[in-house]
């Protein structure tokens, strides 16, 4: 997997008095490339941004496969932590699965975290294109069992833009890249389903604020799982419905309406004005 990077922003270890921070988590089989162009918006805008790459990611299906939820939540939780210690607030943000561990850390963590903004979160795998044996997948609660399976990537990748799917396919054709088509191994999903049960009993005691923004057309977790969320959060949820994009929506075409979104909603939560964000 290519384009990792873990920091965006100033200087690590740096104090910055009455900062805001932003956590951005990525999803399952993804990299942080994927929230690049929101990480970089956030950037310009004067907040404080980590990036971290999950445990087990950017590397092989066994460096992926060796781990598990718990360790993708460590990875996430250490930033955290790290962040909190260098910042006055900090918001959580994810996509996919990444907003699942979001969910998990303002349950675990409400004194740190002030919001959360969630991307395509996806609680179940239950989109048009999920294939039909993932609701027999349920089933399975071993590990030897789930390497058995695998769920292989739509052709469109979660995103509906054509050209840039067409980049995708270029990049992932060069010398070196593995053939498609890509797939999550059975072992990451039964994690990921594992984390998915450790959460819900937690999710009605989060009452920091949400925002949440899910594409109408997911191929992969239908609008319910955002729907079900924003009756079932503790504290207020907005729910933006995006209908022209998929799962991957901090890529696709409306990632500037989830910019300017997630922009606009940090400034509400912090009270202080872009242009002196930008300024200071």
């Amino acid at each position: 997997m290519r384009g990792c990077i873990d920091q965006i922003g100033r200087e690590p270890g740096a104090r910055w008095a009455g900062k805001t921070g932003v956590l951005l988590v990525h999803g399952l089989c993804g990299t942080p490339t994927e929230l690049r162009f929101i990480a970089n918006g956030l950037t310009r805008a004067g907040y404080e941004v980590a990036c971290p790459t999950l445990a087990g990611h950017c590397g092989t299906h066994t460096d992926l496969t060796a781990t598990t939820w718990q360790d993708w939540y460590a990875t996430a939780e250490a930033a955290l932590l790290d962040l909190a210690s260098r910042c006055d607030r900090v918001i959580v943000g994810g996509l996919s699965t990444g907003a699942v561990l979001s969910l998990m850390l303002a349950a675990r963590h409400p004194g740190k975290v002030a919001g959360l903004t969630l991307y395509s979160p996806t609680l179940w795998l239950n989109g048009r294109r999920v294939p039909w044996y993932a609701g027999l997948f349920r089933l399975v609660r071993f590990r030897a069992l789930a390497s058995l399976f695998h769920f292989p990537a739509p052709l469109d990748f979660g995103i509906k833009d054509e050209r840039l799917r067409s980049f995708i396919k270029s990049a992932l054709a060069a010398p070196g890249v593995p053939a498609l088509p890509i797939a999550t191994p059975g072992i990451a999903a039964l994690e990921r389903q594992r984390l998915v049960e450790a959460v819900l009993p937690e999710i009605a005691r989060i009452t920091a604020p949400v925002l949440m923004l899910h594409p109408r057309e997911d191929e992969y977790a239908d609008l319910s799982n955002a729907s079900y969320l924003q009756e079932t959060l503790g504290g207020p949820a907005d729910l933006v419905v995006l209908d022209d994009s998929y799962h991957l929506v901090t890529v696709d075409r409306q990632r500037g309406v989830v910019l300017e979104r997630t922009l606009a909603f940090l400034e509400d939560l912090t009270g202080t004005a872009r242009d002196e964000q930008i300024a200071a």
